[in-house]
C-alpha cells in the first residue's frame, strides 16, 4: 500500500517532536536524580520517592483544566505559557538543594507535573492539524522524541550533578531550566491552521454521548491499562532487581533500553498502524504485554529483566499511540477538547495510582506477586479488543 512522504506532514508536527524531546529529558532526568535528592533532603527517608510521586498527582489533577484552557486561549499561547512551569520549578529545585528543603523540592515537582499535563498535548496537537490519514504518523513523530530523552535526561542529571559545589544534583536542574526556554523558542515557530480550529468547550455532543462509543471505551482502556501496567512494572523493577541482587549499572542498562522500547518504535508505528489498521497494533501491544509478563514469571535473572523491560516498553507504544489514534476517530473537532481531557485524566490517574501502589505490593507480596496482579489488567486489554472486533466488524472508521 502506498504511504506518505514524511515530508507532507507540517513543520509543526516536528518541532512539536522536539517540544517532546524536551519535555521528557527534563523528566528522565527527574527520575534519574529525583530519588537521591529526595533521600538527601528529607529527614523521614521513607518520603524519599514523594516528589516523583507529587509530579504524577500534578500531571492527573491538571490535565482538565489544561485542556479547557489551551481550547479558551489557543495551543501556540497556551504552550508557551506553560513552559514557565518547568522554568520556575527548575529555580525552585536548584533553590531546595542549595537551602536543603524537602518540601521546597516537593514544589518543584509539582510545577514539573502541571507542565507535563500540558505536554502531554503535543500528541494532540500534532493529530489536529493534518488529515485523517496522516494522525497516526504525526502522533508517532511526536512521540519519537522520547528516544532522544533515553540519552539526554540521564546524561544531563550525571553532567550536573557536581557542577554546583556543596549542592549536588542542583547543577542537573539548572539544564531543566535551560530545556524549558529553548522550548518557549521552539513553540514561537509553530502554527496550527488548516484543519485546527478553534472551538468552546461546550460544543457539540455531551460528554456522555462521546464516551458511550465502543472506540472510545477501547481507545481508553488500551491507552490507560497500557500506561499503567507500564508506569507499574517499570517502577517496581529496579527495586525487583535490587533485591535479587542485580548490580546498578545492570539496572540502568535495563530501564534505558525499555526507554527505548518506549519510543524508538515511534519511528515506525504510525505507519503500521496506516498499513494493518489501529485494531491489529493494539492487538500486538496487547501480545507484547502477555510476553512480558511470561519473561517475568519464568525467572529474575539479567536476561529475564531485559526481555521483560523491553517487551513492556514496545508494547506500551503500541497501546499509548494505538489508543491515541483510535481516540481521535471518536470526536468532532468542535468535542476534542473535552474527549482529549477526559481521556487524559483518566490515563494519568491510572499512572499515578500505579506509581505510588508498585513499591508498596513489591514489599508485601514479592515479585512474583506483582506480576501475577497485572494479569487481569492485561486481560481487561485482550477483553475490550475482543468485543470491539465483536461490535464493529470490518468497519472502517469514517473521514473526519
Amino acid at each position: 500500500m502506498p504511504t506518505s512522504s514524511p515530508a507532507r506532514l507540517p513543520s509543526t508536527v516536528y518541532l512539536l517532536a522536539l517540544c517532546q524531546a524536551l519535555m521528557m529529558s527534563s523528566n528522565t532526568l527527574m527520575v534519574t536524580a529525583a530519588g537521591l535528592v529526595g533521600f538527601a533532603l528529607a529527614d523521614d527517608k521513607s518520603l524519599s520517592t514523594l516528589p516523583m510521586a507529587l509530579q504524577f498527582l500534578a500531571t492527573m489533577l491538571t490535565t482538565i483544566p489544561a485542556a479547557m484552557l489551551l481550547a479558551r486561549i489557543g495551543r501556540k499561547t497556551g504552550f508557551m505559557l506553560a513552559t514557565l512551569l518547568p522554568v520556575a520549578g527548575g529555580v525552585l529545585a536548584v533553590a531546595a538543594i542549595r537551602a536543603h528543603e524537602f518540601w521546597w523540592f516537593c514544589g518543584a515537582a509539582l510545577l514539573f507535573g502541571m507542565f507535563n499535563a500540558f505536554g502531554s498535548y503535543y500528541r494532540f496537537a500534532a493529530a489536529d492539524i493534518v488529515a485523517t490519514d496522516d494522525k497516526a504518523r504525526a502522533i508517532s513523530w511526536v512521540m519519537v522524541g522520547g528516544v532522544i530523552s533515553a540519552f539526554v535526561g540521564p546524561n544531563l542529571a550525571n553532567l550536573g550533578q557536581n557542577l554546583i559545589e556543596g549542592a549536588r544534583f542542583a547543577g542537573s536542574f539548572v539544564f531543566v531550566i535551560g530545556m524549558g526556554v529553548l522550548s518557549v523558542g521552539v513553540l514561537s515557530f509553530t502554527h496550527y491552521t488548516g484543519h485546527n480550529v478553534e472551538h468552546p468547550t461546550e460544543a457539540g455532543r455531551r460528554l456522555p454521548e462521546i464516551a458511550a462509543q465502543p472506540r472510545f471505551v477501547v481507545a481508553v482502556i488500551c491507552a490507560m491499562l497500557g500506561y499503567g501496567v507500564m508506569s507499574y512494572l517499570m517502577t517496581a523493577t529496579p527495586l525487583a532487581m535490587d533485591h535479587h541482587h542485580h548490580h546498578f549499572s545492570d539496572t540502568a542498562f535495563v530501564i534505558q533500553w525499555h526507554v527505548l522500547g518506549m519510543f524508538a518504535p515511534s519511528f515506525f508505528t504510525g505507519r503500521l498502524i496506516k498499513r494493518f489498521g489501529v485494531e491489529r497494533i493494539l492487538w500486538a501491544g496487547a501480545l507484547l504485554f502477555v510476553g512480558t509478563l511470561i519473561a517475568n514469571l519464568l525467572g529474575t535473572s539479567f536476561w529475564h529483566f531485559w526481555t521483560a523491560l523491553f517487551l513492556l516498553g514496545v508494547g506500551w507504544n503500541f497501546l499509548f499511540i494505538g489508543g491515541t489514534t483510535l481516540l481521535t476517530q471518536t470526536y468532532r473537532p468542535e468535542e476534542r477538547a473535552k474527549t482529549q481531557a477526559l481521556n487524559d485524566f483518566l490515563v494519568f490517574s491510572a499512572t499515578t495510582l500505579a506509581s505510588l501502589s508498585a513499591g508498596a505490593m513489591l514489599h508485601a507480596n514479592g515479585w512474583w506477586w506483582v506480576n501475577v496482579g497485572v494479569i487481569p489488567l492485561v486481560a481487561v486489554i485482550v477483553v475490550s479488543l475482543l468485543w470491539l472486533s465483536m461490535k464493529q466488524p470490518r468497519q472502517n472508521p469514517a473521514p473526519m
